[in-house]
């Protein structure tokens, strides 16, 4: 089932979201619609309190991002061929590298894009979708789409990180947003409509 995406304006997107446990209730079902939801919006990462659940729980599909570019592109990172995976409790253990710019979009703030500094690679404990204790180091594209999507879980928008005066020129479009004035090919819930 396709899940409303929440827009941004939304209290559960500012929440630092809930471990689960393994007995959460319907979690296969969840997983299937998170999947479901990314890629019906066209995304390459979901985050659960996207569709409003404060849980600690997030997509990511950057192999994805790598079919969509050619040979050229594709040898710009060392991530290649990217991953597809579930992330659950999921806690940052290291930062590593130079911080690189690259155009950011989230599916709760459509038609804003911003150039976000992100660092090189990101080691990460998790569970994944069995359960099973995982840490891992992901480089590059896979690790920023795994940063934007951690933040989500620790109530932070890849617009914070943009400076006070581009905060400021946005205003009016995330007014907009939280009000439902965007069109979007998927489906979304605005707090203030």
């Amino acid at each position: 089932m396709t899940l409303p995406i929440v827009a941004y304006g939304d209290p559960v997107l500012r929440k630092v979201a809930e471990d689960i446990t393994p007995d959460y209730p319907g979690l296969a079902k969840f997983i299937e619609d998170m999947w479901e939801t990314m890629y019906a919006s066209n995304g390459v990462g979901l985050a659960a309190p996207q569709v409003n659940r404060s849980i600690r729980l997030f997509a990511v599909d950057s192999e994805q991002m790598f079919a969509n570019m050619d040979e050229k592109e594709i040898k710009e990172y060392d991530d290649a061929p990217g991953i597809k995976r579930i992330f659950i409790n999921a806690q940052i253990v290291a930062l590593d590298g130079e911080e690189w710019a690259y155009n950011e979009g989230c599916l709760s703030i459509p038609k804003i894009r911003e150039d976000v500094k992100r660092q090189e690679s990101v080691t990460i404990r998790y569970m994944d979708e069995n359960f099973e204790e995982r840490k891992d180091t992901f480089t590059g594209l896979t690790a920023r789409v795994i940063l934007h999507e951690y933040d989500h879980i620790e109530g932070k928008l890849f617009i914070d990180y943009m400076s006070p005066f581009k905060r400021k020129l946005i205003k009016g479009k995330l007014t907009d947003i939280s009000k439902g004035r965007v069109n979007v090919d998927y489906k979304m819930v605005f707090p203030d409509k």
